[in-house]
C-alpha cells in the first residue's frame, strides 16, 4: 500500500509540476524580445507572409488562447515544431536525450564511486588526513566551475598527454553502433562491438568527470555526516561488542542505515546533473540535449527551449518518485515518505 500511496501521490505532483513548468516557460517565453513568425520566414520576407506564418502558428491569438492550445498539444504529447531544425520537438529531444542521459548517468556513477567512499573513510577516520583530504575536495568541487576543470581536463589530458580525445561522442573513424538503447556503451556491448566500447569510454571519461566532479564533494560530505551519526548508534556499539569485525560493523551496519538519508541528495544530485549537462556538453562538444539547447536558444527557438524544460522537470519528478521508492526499499519500516 505505502508504494501505491507513494505513487499516486508523485503522479498527482507530476501534473501540478509540468502544469507550473508549462505556464513559466510559456509566458517567459512570449516575454523574450523577438518573433518567431520572422525568424521562420527569414529577414527578407514581406510583412504579408510573416503575417500569414503567424496566422498560422496562431500567434495572433490572445496569449491565454495560445496557452490552452499549448497546453492541449502537450496532453496529446505534442510539443511543437523546432523554428530552427524544423522538426517536431519531440522528435529531436528523442534524437538528442540519450546521449546527455548516458553521460548523466556515468557522471552519476563516477560521483557516487568516488565520493561514497571517500565519505566512509573520512568518517571513520575522522580529524585524520583522509578526512581533511575529502573536505578540501568538496570545497574544491563546489568552487571549481564546470567550464573551467573542462578546459583543464582539456589542455591537460587531450592536448598535453593525449590520452583522452577532446570532444564528441565516438571516433570519427568509427561506424556508431546500431541504435538500440541509444547508449553508445550499452549499445556497442550488445552488439560485441569492442573497438565502439572502448572509443565511446574513452570519449565519455572527461565529460563525465567534468559533470559528476563537483556532486563528489556533496555526496561524500552527506555520507560522511550520516556515518558519524550511525557510528554513535547503540546498535554499532552492539555489533563491535558481539566481536564482529569493524569492517562488518561499518560496511553492514552503519554503511546501509547512512545511506537511507543520502538517497535523497543522490536523487537531487541526478536533476542537478540534467541541467548542468547544458555546459559541459557545450564544451566537450558531446552532441546531446546541452548542445542543442544552447543553439535553440542563440536561434530564439522557443518550442525547442519549453520541450527541453518540460521533459526535463518530467525526469526529475520521476527520479523524485524513483527516490521515495528507494526510501521503503531500505528500509521497509518507512511507510510514509514526504
Amino acid at each position: 500500500m505505502a508504494f501505491l500511496n507513494i505513487i499516486r501521490r508523485r503522479l498527482a505532483f507530476l501534473v501540478l509540476v509540468v502544469f507550473g513548468v508549462s505556464v513559466v516557460t510559456f509566458v517567459i517565453s512570449h516575454m523574450i524580445p523577438g518573433d518567431p513568425a520572422r525568424l521562420i520566414a527569414g529577414p527578407h520576407a514581406s510583412n504579408e507572409v510573416v503575417a500569414n506564418i503567424r496566422h498560422q502558428l496562431g500567434l495572433d491569438l490572445p496569449l491565454w488562447r495560445q496557452y490552452l492550445h499549448y497546453a492541449n498539444d502537450l496532453l496529446h504529447g505534442n510539443l511543437g515544431v523546432s523554428i530552427r531544425t524544423g522538426r517536431p520537438v519531440a522528435q529531436d529531444i528523442a534524437t538528442f536525450f540519450p546521449a546527455t542521459l548516458e553521460l548523466v548517468v556515468v557522471a552519476l556513477m563516477f560521483a557516487v564511486l568516488a565520493g561514497v567512499p571517500l565519505g566512509v573513510a573520512s568518517a571513520v577516520w575522522r580529524d585524520r588526513p583522509i578526512d581533511h583530504v575529502s573536505r578540501a575536495l568538496a570545497v574544491t568541487g563546489i568552487s571549481a566551475p564546470a567550464f573551467w576543470l573542462g578546459l583543464i581536463l582539456i589542455a591537460v589530458f587531450y592536448g598535453q598527454l593525449g590520452w583522452f580525445p577532446g570532444g564528441g561522442r565516438i571516433s570519427s573513424i568509427l561506424v556508431p553502433p546500431p541504435r538500440i538503447t541509444g547508449f553508445y556503451l550499452v549499445d556497442s556491448l550488445l552488439e560485441g562491438n569492442w573497438a565502439d566500447f572502448f572509443s565511446s569510454a574513452r570519449h565519455i571519461a572527461l565529460p563525465a568527470v567534468t559533470l559528476g566532479f563537483v556532486n563528489i564533494g556533496i555526496i561524500a560530505r552527506q555520507i560522511r555526516s550520516a556515518m558519524l551519526d550511525q557510528l554513535q548508534e547503540d546498535y554499532v556499539r552492539t555489533a563491535r561488542a558481539s566481536g564482529l569485525s569493524r569492517a562488518r560493523v561499518i560496511l553492514g551496519h552503519a554503511l546501509p542505515n547512512a545511506l537511507i538519508p543520502s538517497v535523497t541528495v543522490l536523487g537531487l544530485t541526478f536533476g542537478d546533473l540534467l541541467y548542468g549537462a547544458v555546459l559541459t556538453e557545450t564544451i566537450f562538444a558531446w552532441p546531446g540535449m546541452g548542445d542543442y539547447v544552447v543553439a535553440s536558444i542563440q536561434a530564439l527557438d522557443f518550442p525547442a527551449v519549453m520541450g527541453f524544460t518540460i521533459v526535463v522537470s518530467f525526469a526529475y519528478v520521476l527520479v523524485n518518485l524513483a527516490v521515495d521508492l528507494a526510501y521503503l526499499a531500505l528500509d521497509p519500516r518507512i511507510t510514509e515518505v514526504g
